[in-house]
């Protein structure tokens, strides 16, 4: 016999289970896309990292002076030598330089480590929880690798995945890392570590508190007075 109301029923839970494989569909999304997916991306996670609204103007790109600089950053007591490509990334180079002279990052912990292959440790927030920033946002991309390969020694920008959301988080490479690209790009390469990278791998060889590639460096990672001329 012929039950009207079959269809109907068979129709609504269709519906049903449309709505709910939509639903885990936003929720994925929400994981990989949201604040950032470090195995293909290296971002923040603030609103205000994110592009919102900034307190104030970013530096004048003119701080860079079109050149390079040369100098120092505390790391854990260390120093690291560092190269500043003001001539390639000057916008980013700006900023970093108002920050270094400001001790913006006296004190502030390196919040997130990978390995495995994908060897960043992520520094420059003054919150240490990757949601953190200067009250101000730039872009865009510069000066990001062709082939899209940050080589050991690499100082770059972290971002979001959009183009002007640069902010005071930056990553310092340990091991050769590729990065894919987004629609905003790759990742602006500031810079260079010229010494001291050994630090780094110190911390790196620690792993993270989770035991995961990805997540809080178990050792201490914490930055102190940079200066450059």
């Amino acid at each position: 016999m012929h039950n009207p109301q079959a269809k109907p029923a068979v129709a609504a839970n269709s519906k049903k289970m449309v709505l709910l494989i939509v639903g885990l569909l936003v929720a994925l999304g929400v994981i990989v896309g949201g604040g950032m997916a470090l195995m293909s991306k290296v971002g923040e996670d603030s609103d205000q990292e994110a592009g919102g609204a900034a307190d104030v103007a970013a530096p004048d790109l003119a701080k860079a002076e079109g050149r390079q600089w040369h100098g120092t950053l505390e790391f854990n007591g260390a120093e690291l030598g560092v190269t500043l490509f003001g001539d390639k990334a000057p916008q980013a180079v700006a900023s970093f330089l108002h920050l270094a002279q400001t001790d913006f990052f006296v004190d502030t912990k390196c919040h997130r480590l990978t390995t495995g292959g994908f060897d960043i440790l992520q520094c420059g927030d003054p919150t240490g929880t990757g949601t953190g920033g200067p009250g101000y946002n730039f872009g865009p991309v510069e000066n990001a690798p062709d082939n899209n390969v940050y080589k050991r020694g690499t100082l770059a920008m972290a971002r979001t995945n959009k183009p002007n959301s640069h902010g005071s988080q930056f990553f310092i490479v340990y091991g050769d890392t590729t990065i894919g690209r987004d629609a905003a790009g790759g990742y602006t390469v500031m810079g260079e570590i010229t010494s001291g990278l050994d630090a780094v791998e110190n911390v790196a060889e620690q792993g993270t508190t989770s035991g995961a590639q990805d997540g809080e460096p178990v050792a201490p990672a914490v930055l102190g007075a940079a200066h450059f001329e």
